[in-house]
């Protein structure tokens, strides 16, 4: 009997945790949250859902093709770049989040990556980074034409489209887990 009182108790705090993330979601006017197994089949699943949200509160159509593209760049990153189950992994979840404020809409996408990808992705980021509208219209070009640009560089020209399209920086962070591992972070906004 008392074993089963644990049980409930603990259910209960899931449940006050699970009201109190809806309450911040709301605060925070997040319209979406997925954290798991990323696929194709559940990024059409996410994309659809956006769409969908987006025209049911008119959201003007050079936004939503904005959004819609940026959204692709970030889950096929995600869905591509999974770090393969070695018996060391540490078990962390990859996660997609889409958010609203009253400027912007956000975009955030979180997974782990081998500790050896991050300079080359880290350079990348900072050059796209450093380059304004007409620098990064040169990059893309270039990488469109220089094949082993994201075969050498750790990131490809979907990083350099998402900064086109979003006209904003990328913002981005790192946070090692371990000698192997570590998180990587990346936060996109799309003026409204």
């Amino acid at each position: 009997m008392e074993n089963a009182s644990k049980k409930l108790l603990a259910n209960q705090k899931s449940l006050t945790h699970i009201s109190e993330f809806h309450q911040l979601m709301d605060e925070k006017d997040i319209m979406l949250v997925y954290c798991g197994e990323f696929s194709q089949e559940l990024n059409k699943t996410l994309l659809a859902f956006t769409e969908r949200k987006f025209k049911s509160e008119n959201v003007e159509d050079n936004t939503r093709r904005k959004m819609f593209n940026i959204m692709v760049e970030m889950l096929q990153n995600i869905s591509k770049n999974k770090v393969e189950n070695t018996g060391e992994d540490p078990g962390i979840s990859s996660v997609f989040m889409l958010g609203n404020s009253s400027d912007d809409y956000v975009l955030i996408s979180s997974n782990m990556i081998r500790n050896d990808k991050i300079p080359p992705l880290k350079n990348r980021l900072d050059e796209v980074n450093s380059l304004d509208k007409e620098g990064l219209k040169q990059l893309y070009k270039d990488a469109r034409l220089n094949a082993t640009f994201s075969e050498t560089s750790g990131a490809g020209i979907g990083i350099i489209d998402i900064a086109r399209k979003s006209e904003q920086k990328l913002e981005y962070n790192f946070e090692e887990i371990n000698d192997t591992y570590s998180v990587f972070s990346l936060l996109i906004k799309v003026s409204k």
